[in-house]
């Protein structure tokens, strides 16, 4: 595939807002590539939901992205790239689709203390992705895992750099800390939006990992295989949710520093 096709955009999905820290990254890192995002607000969190549910939302999602003319998904979302990254790649098996997964292959090489820990979603834990990643990578280190239940909903709701958000982050990484761990990794995309709030709790003094940038280096490796990168701009974004449209504007607006209006689209 190439041609005219270099010009489609790239669908980048989340459960919600969290996404558009994905979404942020791959702008910097292929800044000529034209970006449908889709944050399906109006059903999250997906963390709690089963991984039937999780793979439904996610095969609707994608359908609509094609709909949008994509080239290549991007699944930001740890919790439904655990549940639905195999399915949709059946379904789509031409289609370029990457996903994400907790960088714990780069904290166990990065730890100093032998101990890391891993913030992400219920989801994401229980799955097989998960436990196979772990298996690879996490032997001799110590892992602590925090589903951090309630603080994607906290995101959500806007409360990005807010006292209850910062007193849970307290809860969650104040036990992990009086353990040892030097390493944080960030295993859901909401938690970036909240990078400040969690050096603030932890003092600057542990190493957090993101693991978009590689996301979005992978992403540009594989357009390039397949002869699909853009070359040329001027580069156009769309947003979409299927819910409250205010707090997706404002972390475009504050974050990605771009002004583009959000359009709401309501599932059936």
């Amino acid at each position: 595939m190439s041609g005219s096709n270099t010009k489609k955009a790239i669908g980048v999905f989340d459960s919600g807002i969290g996404g558009l820290s994905v979404a942020n990254v791959v702008l910097a890192q292929l800044p000529k590539e034209n970006i449908v995002y889709f944050g399906d607000n109006g059903r999250a969190p997906y963390g709690p939901k089963s991984p039937e549910t999780i793979t439904q939302y996610s095969l609707e999602i994608v359908r609509f992205l094609l709909e949008q003319d994509c080239k290549a998904i991007v699944v930001a979302c740890n919790t439904a790239s655990a549940a639905a990254l195999n399915t949709l790649r059946e379904t789509w098996p031409e289609l370029p689709i990457i996903g994400m997964e907790p960088a714990l292959k780069p904290a166990a090489a990065q730890t100093q203390t032998g101990k890391i820990g891993i913030l992400a979603t219920l989801g994401t834990f229980q799955s097989s992705r998960y436990a196979s990643l772990a298996e690879r990578f996490a032997n001799g280190v110590e892992v602590l895992e925090d589903p951090c239940l309630g603080l994607v909903q906290l995101i959500e709701s806007g409360k990005t750099d807010h006292p209850e958000t910062e007193q849970l982050l307290h809860q969650i990484i104040g036990p992990m800390r009086a353990e040892g761990v030097d390493t944080l990794v960030l295993g859901c995309t909401h938690y970036p939006l909240i990078r400040p709030l969690i050096e603030k709790v932890t003092n600057h003094q542990v190493n957090i990992i993101d693991p978009a940038p590689a996301i979005a280096r992978h992403l540009e490796h594989i357009l390039e295989e397949k002869q699909l990168l853009n070359t040329t701009g001027p580069a156009w974004h769309k947003f979409y949710t299927s819910g409250n449209p205010a707090v997706m504007q404002r972390i475009l607006r504050d974050w990605l520093k771009l002004e583009e209006k959000v359009q709401v689209h309501y599932w059936a």
